[in-house]
């Protein structure tokens, strides 16, 4: 894969997201085995990693840290602050102190003495993004606040969820991204596994799974969004690809300024990951027929985490 900017240095377009190592979809990793996977990705040619101080209270971090110890030179390391656990629910502050703060606690756990690329996690409504923003990137923003950020100092990336079923950051995130230079940050790629495969029967997740309380997986919108996905994973047969090398070329596909962090627990995947390819356009088209927002059954989130949110939503 050709490399891309990211935070001024050129990196491969799929980098790992290491949130589920620890957290969100299931059991955590054995150290040892977290550990092996993360020295595997390196090896493979990964040179992006992202994680966060909320993914397992810190845990994604630590391991993160161990993992690239003597290797520190071969990887950009993303990391964000700013949303953290509180009770079952989730707490913001992007208050300048508490990010500073942040970042430091970040660099104990990951051993190192920079992180190359530091997000706000989430926009604290009730600090203005000209106060919080700095030299770093931002997650789940709309262009209004991105530009906003952008008059204050240069902002490095913007990190939302991308993926055929997800399409949000079409509407003004992706266009602002390129206009500003602002590299664009797919999380959640594979639309949180469904569009590699990996989720059958909502039923049969664990019950920390958090698919289980996202609307698109209730018994209500999941059989529509089946039936996406398994058109999908059709065209990927027709084309000789799987069904999530398919979603990343299409991810890829939108511009020069665009990466995916696809994250995984799996050896296979992550060699499969790496061997995303360019595909015809009008194979473009027809995902993008496909999944247009308006046959995707329900929303991202629930309304509880989406008030958290500041990106733009489809009317």
């Amino acid at each position: 894969m050709t490399p891309r900017l990211l935070a001024g240095r050129a990196v491969r377009p799929v980098g790992l997201g290491c949130m589920g190592m620890c957290w969100a979809y299931g059991p955590a990793m054995g150290e040892g085995d977290a550990v092996r996977l993360l020295h595997c990705a390196i090896d493979l040619g990964y040179d992006h990693f992202d994680t966060a101080a909320l993914y397992g209270g810190g845990q994604s971090e630590t391991l993160l840290g161990r993992a690239v110890a003597g290797r520190r030179d071969r990887v950009l390391i993303a990391s964000k602050v700013g949303l953290f656990a509180r009770g079952v629910g989730r707490g913001i502050d992007g208050r300048p102190e508490t990010i500073r703060a942040g970042c430091d606690t970040s660099l104990a756990r990951l051993g190192i003495d920079h992180i190359d690329l530091f997000y706000l996690h989430r926009l604290d409504p009730t600090v203005p993004i000209e106060e919080s923003v700095g030299a770093i990137g931002l997650s789940e923003v709309s262009a209004v606040t991105l530009r906003r950020a952008a008059n204050v100092h240069p902002i490095a990336a913007v990190q939302t969820e991308y993926s055929p079923w997800s399409r949000n950051a079409e509407i003004a995130v992706l266009n602002a991204c390129r206009s500003l230079g602002t590299a664009f940050v797919a999380f959640s790629p594979l639309a949180r596994g469904v569009l590699a495969g990996g989720v059958e029967d909502p039923n049969r997740l664990g019950r920390a799974d958090i698919r289980r309380y996202m609307p698109r997986f209730t018994a209500e919108n999941w059989p529509a969004n089946r039936e996406l996905a398994t058109e999908f994973a059709l065209l990927a047969e027709i084309y000789g690809m799987t069904p999530a090398q398919l979603s990343l070329a299409w991810i890829l596909s939108r511009g020069d300024h665009v990466h995916a962090i696809p994250g995984t627990t799996s050896l296979a995947h992550l060699e499969e990951n790496a061997q995303t390819m360019e595909v015809p356009e009008d194979l473009i088209a027809r995902i993008d027929w496909l999944f247009d927002p308006a046959n995707v059954s329900g929303p991202r989130y629930p309304a509880d985490v989406q008030a958290g949110v500041d990106t733009e939503e489809f009317g």
